[in-house]
């Protein structure tokens, strides 16, 4: 593994199991960073779920992705950033 993926395993466990939410923003900005879309979607609600301290571009981002996305795939995407949370 490269080390940014295992930093981003580090934060994973973090923002998952540990319910960071320092960690859960740090995951949704470097997916913003790669030009992510679903998996910003998932991270953004996890972020958001735990409190993390989002900012007006974290949302702005989250919604010109939503904005192109059908209704059955952005239910699908809150049903696996649930899936992450109960994990």
């Amino acid at each position: 593994m490269t080390s940014t993926r295992v930093q981003t395993a580090g934060l994973s466990q973090l923002a998952c199991g540990q319910h960071d939410p320092h960690a859960a923003l740090a995951l949704l900005d470097r997916s913003l960073a790669l030009g992510h879309r679903r998996i910003a979607l998932i991270r953004y609600l996890h972020a958001q779920y735990l409190g993390a301290p989002l900012e007006s571009h974290h949302h702005e981002y989250v919604h010109k992705v939503a904005e192109r996305l059908s209704t059955e795939t952005i239910g699908r995407i809150a049903m696996a950033a649930r899936a992450r949370l109960e994990g």
